[in-house]
């Protein structure tokens, strides 16, 4: 069972935004909870190439996604999301790598994400470093742990 990552096609964006909204379920949120994330998780199918979106595929089935956003030297690790099925088997580790490799090839020398609480201790194990709080982008009053992943140069 091979896992590859190619960039997403525009007629994927609402298979997207459905995962999204199915992995971010698998962390116990309730349907209001959800109902307020979906505009924030709703992807568009002329913005994926721009936002630089990566799917994992295994065995033709999409497991997870993952955007890497602005322009160097910093960028955004702006959405990554994996089928909760998928959950604990690599995935995330992989499109993570691939969004740092992505960020390297750029010339980009850092990225941030803002992170689930649930999401906190992979970033964090991904070499993530907290470096404060920001407003969640969906939710009022809730904040976020903000990480900044440090790009390491190849020579």
């Amino acid at each position: 069972m091979t896992i590859s990552i190619r960039p997403a096609r525009d007629e994927e964006a609402g298979f997207l935004t459905e995962l999204a909204l199915r992995s971010k379920a698998h962390w116990g949120y309730d349907a209001e909870f959800l109902a307020s994330c979906r505009e924030e998780l709703t992807l568009q199918g002329s913005e994926l190439a721009g936002r630089r979106t990566a799917v994992a595929e295994r065995d033709g089935d999409v497991v997870g996604f993952v955007t890497l956003e602005g322009e160097p030297p910093q960028g955004v690790l702006g959405m990554m999301f994996v089928e909760p099925r998928a959950i604990g088997q690599g995935v995330g580790r992989l499109l993570f790598t691939h969004a740092v490799e992505t960020a390297e090839a750029l010339d980009f020398s850092r990225f941030t994400i803002d992170a689930d609480p649930n999401a906190a201790p992979f970033y964090e194990a991904m070499g993530g470093v907290p470096v404060g709080r920001v407003p969640s982008g969906s939710i009022p009053g809730r904040t976020l742990t903000q990480y900044l992943r440090r790009i390491q140069r190849s020579t």
